[in-house]
């Protein structure tokens, strides 16, 4: 029963950062534009980094390959979205102008969690004989490194708006 339960969880996170994705790149424009209001430097490449990335993500965390590198992906993108936007509003989604970081810190502990649980028997990693190498403390670690990879993207291409 916990590989059932593990499997999906699994897919629905990726089912859920795959529409994610395709809802930013349906208008990579108005996805650059949110993001350069929000304090980001290269706004049209961020936005097109960010739907591709979620697109894939999403994919791979569905298959189940590359389990642990695409749950980290995923921890990255979402402290990247809790620094730059959702921590200024507070906890609650329904809170504006942005909403809280409710989403993007469940989001983030899922896939830390499937990081450290593995992809689960039903996985192209199971069938490599991989599922195994990367789960656990390793995968644990491997996904909180998603946060040292936010940061770098965050200094390099993030700085907070002004507010008047």
């Amino acid at each position: 029963m916990e590989a059932i339960a593990l499997t999906v969880l699994r897919v629905w996170l990726g089912v859920v950062i795959l529409a994610h994705g395709v809802n930013h790149a349906r208008s990579i424009d108005g996805t650059a534009r949110w993001f350069g209001s929000k304090g980001f430097s290269h706004a049209k490449a961020q936005a097109q980094f960010s739907a591709i990335g979620e697109v894939v993500l999403g994919v791979l965390l569905i298959a189940g390959l590359f389990t642990t590198f695409a749950a980290a992906g995923l921890v990255a993108i979402m402290s990247v979205a809790f620094w730059s936007i959702h921590r200024f509003a507070g906890f609650f989604v329904f809170r504006r102008p942005d909403e809280g970081y409710e989403y993007v810190a469940t989001v983030a502990l899922v896939a830390w969690a499937v990081a450290v649980l593995g992809p689960g028997p039903a996985s192209v990693d199971a069938m490599l004989g991989i599922a195994e190498v990367f789960d656990g403390l390793t995968g644990g670690v491997i996904a909180l490194l998603g946060i040292a990879a936010a940061g770098v993207q965050l200094g390099l291409f993030w700085r907070q708006p002004k507010t008047d």
